[in-house]
């Protein structure tokens, strides 16, 4: 009986074995579904996120270092980075956006735009998520310019920005000192005289050397940034809240007008349109003052090394609040990436790391972009160069045109019909104001 007891409590006691080790075996193959599980297909839908990344003025030399710290940081996200060439950029940029939206055609997930494009733009872009910066961080961080150019009709933000620049004058050392001047003055109608000052004509009263490069189109780089520079310091409202209809028939924008193309006719003008154009005059030293980006000093640089020349806020009027008149950059998402807050959290990473950026570009060239955070507005007036823009960056403007070639294209040909076919300036600038708001009605839905 012994026997029978003992045999029967090893088999009962193999049974329960075997159903324990079941057991376990089982719970162990229940899925985990608590926050701390490391199941590998969870893992494998948070990391190996891959973002195409458009960049333009910055080789791979410049941004690979700041893209490996932030993919150190995140592991699994992989950030394909690509210099893209300026000339057809827009157009480049803007039709593999369209072609996104309604095919597989791959389109950037990140990419840069003009402060000026985002009425045009934001139908194809992802907002920005207030889990990466909510509005009020964002008009905190940034120039009051920023908020205004890349917040869209329907209140979103879609760019950050990845620099601050605008128009500034540049003026040739050389040239000012020759006449007892250190810098430009500050004011504007003491510009404009020391600008006729430093305008030289021959015999026949054609212009050998001249003080400024202001009234004409075709051979003035930015005349159409110059012209809505001076609309908005006249205290134009140049574009309704829809962004689709614009208002150049106004008395400030025809008064603009005017200021304008009046400095390329009659006796006292201080350019004409048998000039070679702006910037092959100042590379001769035949130009003491012109109005630019701050990018133009690396074409000085390159072209005319001999120049010495320096950077200088715009001039502004009497008693009137300063208006700056902004053109500059920011990052935005696609629409269609299937990553949208990581590739925000990316852009977020190099505003972040502006000054290592910054320090990159200064290897390859005189400077680098200048800096886009409130934040460092000290800093940036302490950079070789672009000091000027720590002042003009607090009270910098644009208008949110959309289709900025088109724009300024037509605000050339209006220029060009006033001062070369005689046309009646308020005609002209209607007819401008009737091709762009036909334009914009269409881009800028």
């Amino acid at each position: 009986m012994e026997a029978k007891k003992k045999k029967l409590l090893l088999i009962l006691g193999g049974i329960l074995i075997i159903l324990i080790i079941s057991l376990v075996v089982l719970l162990l193959d229940l899925p985990n579904d608590s926050p701390d599980s490391t199941d590998s297909s969870n893992s494998d839908q948070t990391t190996d996120i891959e973002l195409t990344y458009w960049g333009l003025w910055e080789p791979a030399s410049v941004m690979q270092p700041i893209i490996d710290a932030y993919e150190e940081e995140n592991p699994g996200v992989t950030i394909l980075y690509s210099q893209q060439a300026f000339t057809n950029y827009e157009g480049r940029l803007y039709t593999r956006l369209e072609q996104a939206a309604t095919s597989t055609e791959p389109a950037p997930d990140i990419f840069r735009i003009n402060n000026t494009w985002t009425s045009k733009y934001y139908k194809y872009l992802s907002a920005l998520p207030s889990t990466v910066m909510d509005s009020t961080t964002y008009s905190e961080t940034f120039y009051p310019t920023a908020t205004a150019d890349f917040t869209a009709k329907d209140g979103n933000i879609y760019a950050m920005p990845w620099e601050i620049d605008g128009l500034a004058v540049f003026y040739n050392k050389q040239l000012l000192s020759a006449a007892g001047v250190s810098e430009p003055p500050t004011d504007w109608d003491s510009f404009i005289e020391l600008a006729e000052e430093l305008t030289t004509k021959n015999d026949s009263g054609q212009i050998i050397s001249s003080g400024l490069a202001i009234g004409t189109a075709d051979n003035i780089t930015h005349s159409a940034d110059i012209l809505s520079y001076l609309m908005l310091l006249n205290g134009a409202d140049l574009i309704d809240s829809t962004y689709t209809t614009t208002d150049l028939t106004s008395t400030e924008v025809l008064t603009a007008v005017e200021i304008y193309t009046s400095f390329s006719q009659g006796d006292n003008a201080l350019w004409t349109t048998d000039l070679a154009d702006d910037l092959e005059m100042f590379y001769a030293g035949k130009l003491a003052m012109m109005f630019a980006p701050s990018w133009r000093a690396f074409d000085i640089i390159q072209s005319a090394p001999s120049i010495e020349f320096g950077i200088a806020s715009l001039p502004q009027l009497s008693n009137n609040n300063p208006v700056y008149y902004s053109m500059y950059w920011g990052d935005s998402v696609s629409s269609t990436c299937e990553n949208p807050e990581v590739a925000w959290d990316f852009i977020k990473y190099l505003v972040d790391h502006q000054q290592e950026i910054y320090s990159n570009s200064s290897s390859i060239r005189a400077f680098g972009e200048p800096y886009s955070l409130v934040s460092l507005n000290e800093s940036l007036a302490s950079q070789s160069y672009i000091e000027a823009y720590a002042i003009m960056a607090p009270y910098m403007e644009s208008w949110n045109m959309g289709d900025q070639s088109f724009v300024e294209e037509t605000l050339r040909s209006a220029i060009t019909s006033i001062i070369e076919d005689g046309d009646d300036i308020e005609s002209a600038m209607k007819n401008a104001q009737q091709d762009i708001n036909d334009q914009l009605a269409e881009t800028n839905k």
